[in-house]
Formats: C-alpha cells, sequence, structure tokens
C-alpha cells in the first residue's frame, strides 16, 4: 500500500467493480425475474440488454464532462443517478419496470467504467498505466467470482428485489469513497470545457485513427464474447447441466479465474516483451482455443468439465489483451484522453450488445450454441488486431 499509484488503482478498482457486480450479481436471479414478473426468457434478458445499450451509450456523456469539469463530479453523478435507479428496480412491479430501471442504472454505472480509465491516463503511461489498468482488473475480476456466489446467497434468505439492496448499499459506500477518498486528477488548467466543435474534431481525429480503432475493436469483440457468456451461461448451465443457481455461481467463478489471474501479468510482459506483441500473441491464442472448444462441443465433447476448462484457458489469453489494448488506445491522445476512453467504451459496449443480437435467435440454450458464438467473437477480434496491428498482419500475410 506504500505504492501511491497502486493505492489509486485499488479505488479505482473498487469504484469500477460496481458496474460488474450489478450484472454478475443478477445473473443467478434471471429464471427467477422471469417467474415473479410473468415473462419469458427473452423478457429477462432485455434487462441485461437496457443496462448494456444505456451504459455504452452514456459513457458518450461522461468522457467529454471529465474534461471539462474534472474527474470527481462525473463520478458523483452517475453514482447518484445509479442509487436512485438501484432502488426502483428494487421495487418493480413488472417487467417493463424493471427494464427502464436497469436502462437507467446503466446510465448511472457508465462514469465508473470511463472516468477511473482517464484517471490512470492523468497519472501514468505505458508500462507503468498498464500495471495499474492490472491492478484494476483484480478488483474488477474478483467480481464474476464473487458477484454470482453473493446473489446465490442473498436469494437463498431473500430474493431477487434483495439483490438490488445489497447493490445500493455498495453504490453508498462508492459515493463515500469518491467524495472523501479519491483525489482529483485533472488540474483545473488543463480542463477543456464541453464544445461541440471540438468534440466532433476528437471524434472524427479517433475514428479516423486506423490503430485507435483497431484497439477499440479488439476489445470490443473480446468483451462480446463475454457479454454472449453472460446473456446466456445462466439457462446453459442450469438447464443442460442441471446446476442449481450456486452451482452456476461456482462454474461461473472458475470461467473468470483465467482472466484474473493472466490479467496481474498484463503489465509485467507489457515492460518485457512490448504491448503489440503481449496483444498479437494472446488474441491469437484467444481465437484458437475458442475454435477449438467449438470442434470439441460440436464432436460431441460437450461435458460441463470440458467447457469450464476450455473456457478457463480462453479467458486467460482475454485477460492479457483487454487492459493492454485500453491503454495501447488511450495512450497517443493525453489531450482528450475522456474523449477517446468514452468513445471507446461506447464503440466496445455496443459492440458486446450487436453481438448478442445477431447470436441470439441462434441459441438454444446449450454449450452446441453458446461456444461457437463465443469463439466467432473471438474471431473477429483476431482479425481486427490482424488489420490494425504490424506485427500480428505480417505474420498473417
Amino acid at each position: 500500500m506504500r505504492d501511491p499509484l497502486f493505492r489509486m488503482a485499488l479505488i479505482l478498482g473498487l469504484l469500477a467493480a460496481v458496474g460488474p457486480f450489478a450484472v454478475d450479481m443478477y445473473l443467478p436471479a434471471l429464471p427467477q425475474v422471469a417467474r415473479d414478473l410473468d415473462t419469458t426468457e427473452t423478457g429477462a434478458a432485455l434487462t441485461l440488454t437496457a443496462y448494456f445499450v444505456t451504459f455504452g451509450i452514456a459513457q458518450m456523456i461522461y468522457g467529454p464532462m471529465a474534461d471539462a469539469v474534472g474527474r470527481k463530479r462525473p463520478l458523483v453523478i452517475g453514482v447518484v443517478i445509479f442509487l436512485v435507479a438501484t432502488i426502483a428496480a428494487a421495487l418493480a412491479p413488472s417487467i417493463g419496470w424493471l427494464i427502464a430501471a436497469r436502462a437507467v442504472q446503466g446510465l448511472g454505472s457508465a462514469t465508473l467504467m470511463v472516468v477511473p480509465r482517464a484517471v490512470i491516463r492523468d497519472l501514468a503511461t505505458g508500462p507503468a498505466a498498464a500495471k495499474m489498468m492490472a491492478a484494476i482488473m483484480i478488483v474488477i475480476s474478483i467480481s464474476p467470482m464473487l458477484a454470482p456466489l453473493t446473489g446465490s446467497l442473498v436469494m437463498a434468505w431473500g430474493g431477487w428485489r434483495e439483490i438490488f439492496g445489497v447493490l445500493a448499499a455498495a453504490a453508498l459506500l462508492s459515493l463515500c469513497l469518491i467524495l472523501f477518498v479519491l483525489p482529483e486528477t485533472l488540474p483545473t488548467e488543463n480542463r477543456r470545457p464541453v464544445r461541440l466543435a471540438p468534440m466532433l474534431s476528437g471524434a472524427k481525429r479517433l475514428l479516423g485513427d486506423r490503430r485507435f480503432m483497431g484497439l477499440t475493436m479488439i476489445g470490443g469483440f473480446g468483451m462480446a464474447s463475454f457479454f454472449v457468456f453472460l446473456s446466456t451461461a445462466s439457462f446453459v448451465y442450469t438447464r443442460q447441466y442441471g446446476l442449481s443457481p450456486t452451482g452456476f455461481s461456482i462454474a461461473f467463478a472458475i470461467n473468470a479465474i483465467g482472466f484474473f489471474t493472466a490479467s496481474q501479468f498484463a503489465g509485467p510482459m507489457a515492460a518485457r516483451f512490448g504491448m503489440e506483441r503481449v496483444i498479437a500473441l494472446a488474441i491469437t491464442g484467444f481465437a484458437a482455443l475458442t475454435l477449438l472448444l467449438t470442434g470439441l462441443v460440436w464432436s460431441g465433447a460437450d461435458a460441463l468439465p470440458v467447457v469450464v476448462a476450455g473456457l478457463f484457458v480462453a479467458n486467460a489469453c482475454l485477460g492479457l489483451v483487454i487492459p493492454t489494448a485500453m491503454v495501447m488506445s488511450l495512450d497517443p491522445h493525453p489531450d482528450i484522453a475522456g474523449m477517446a476512453s468514452s468513445l471507446g467504451g461506447t464503440i466496445q459496449m455496443l459492440t458486446g450488445g450487436a453481438m448478442i443480437v445477431v447470436t441470439g435467435p441462434f441459441m438454444d440454450n446449450s454449450a452446441a450454441t453458446m461456444v461457437p458464438a463465443i469463439a466467432l467473437c473471438a474471431g473477429l477480434a483476431w482479425v481486427s488486431a490482424a488489420l490494425s496491428l504490424p506485427r500480428l498482419r505480417l505474420r498473417a500475410a
């Protein structure tokens, strides 16, 4: 804790974990939500889709705001919105109400994804920033391990509404951290007023930057693979394999351990081998492993241990890709770090939502459809890397 950068990364990680907790803690409750609110599985899944869509779009608001007024004020505004929406979700009398509340929740929690990345860019660059991002991933990666188990425990003595009560308490804790612990990292003289012309100019500059877009799409399709897993795993694990909510939570946690463990090596490996080389090797491994797992599942080797083990190893590769790609995309744009963070986050979230929509009609709540959809996302991430990273492009040629 003597390292101030590590201390800051830990605080930012706690804040950034609220958003994933709002998704992962809720997953074991999806079947119960469908029953209690008299809706279909698709209707219950729309509560996730609504969250992801507004989460992605809202990042375009918080990025410029963070560049204009500093880092703390957007965090406070977003967390207050998240808190109010969480209370509304706990009181939802219908699926329409819950979908709307989840959409507003995503609108608020987006600030906890955008602003921490901009804070990192304020404090460090290159391998040091990758190390900070990896430290944040320690906290964020614990979420998929603990959040579903926490949700299962809450459901054991209450129900899905009580899950939102726990999330409201987490929002209050986050608000206290922002107000009383987190310092402001953007000096007044470095702030950029919100003006439409500079925003459009910054967006045009970023959208025209082949490397920025390539790295953003690498992360986008990588995260899309996880979104596809989120939207289908609870039904696959409970219906095809007969797991209880607690059993699903354990299997889900195992899948997350690979990502969590590997992400801690992103900074040291980037410092030793170079960030581009790390991404090139890791994204190739991710695509190859998911393709191999698809072959095993389609050949009939779709036992639960095979699926869990295959996703564990594949996610280990993804754990090296995501934090490194985030840092590389922001490094060349320190003057518009907030805009770059928000635009990149929006593109990634919308990409993930689009892949859920594209693959959704083919899903039948079995590993035979879930795993190929994940492999499709991995393949598109590899293509993005091949088109944008010289090292990988030359090898592909």
